[in-house]
């Protein structure tokens, strides 16, 4: 095993587009959606749109614009712009709702969940995302995802990539930031996490946003493993 894997106690996962596929399982549910409701909607669309707004949402809770607001809620301000502007008929309150908790039933990348457990034997594993603990609890429940504990902005009231999230997660497992890995398929989220003494993990995505989508999947430097997916990582860190 390496050096850099002997002194990590514990591994953080950034989830949406990391350790589940949003996209896919949004389209997919839109779809059943779309054939009881005999809707006919650029569901790609829809989904893209809805992601497109987490951004600048939380960045209005960052910059004080807004009080601290859980993901959940973020989503549901994103989603009732999009029902003005996607042709999806009429919902009503219940169905608006559940369709905004479809980010609780994300599904996971194939190799999550068994490379989850492979990383499970020699480190603990958590959850650092910015979605809201009850959306990550059902979301691992929904999937199978073997946690070893949910963490969250929500806990610190911090979104990433602000430095409290990522120190704070460090000071709540109890480790030390050197001793702890951010587990990203996003560049910005590693550098960020790195920019607070983490150590950093990059496993690209490249379907996330679409067979057409192009994005940077380069080897960084910066960062102390990159893996092709869990099972890599795995593999890797085992060395």
């Amino acid at each position: 095993m390496t050096s850099r894997a002997l002194a990590t106690k514990a591994l953080v996962f950034d989830v949406f587009g990391t350790v589940v596929d949003w996209r896919g399982s949004i389209i997919r549910e839109g779809q059943a959606l779309g054939r009881r409701k005999k809707l006919n909607v650029d569901l790609p669309a829809f989904a893209d749109g809805w992601r497109a707004g987490y951004r600048p949402a939380m960045a209005r809770v960052r910059s004080g614009e807004l009080p601290w607001t859980r993901i959940d809620d973020l989503h549901r301000m994103i989603l009732d712009d999009l029902l003005r502007r996607f042709p999806l008929g009429r919902f009503s309150e219940a169905e608006v709702d559940h369709l905004n908790r479809v980010w609780h039933r994300l599904k996971p990348w194939p190799d999550a969940r068994a490379g989850l457990a492979k990383l499970k034997r020699r480190h603990v594993i958590a959850t650092l995302s910015n979605g809201n603990v009850a959306l990550l609890t059902n979301m691992a429940k929904h999937a199978k995802l073997p946690w070893d504990c949910i963490l969250s902005a929500e806990v610190v009231r911090h979104y990433k990539p602000d430095p409290e999230t990522y120190l704070g997660a460090a000071d709540l497992l109890g480790v030390k930031p050197a001793e702890l890995m951010m587990v990203a398929a996003h560049k910005d989220d590693l550098h960020a996490a790195r920019a607070c003494g983490l150590k950093t993990a990059f496993v690209p995505r490249p379907r996330e946003y679409g067979p057409a989508a192009r994005p940077d999947v380069s080897r960084d430097p910066a960062f102390d493993f990159h893996a092709r997916d869990f099972n890599d990582l795995a593999r890797q860190l085992a060395r």
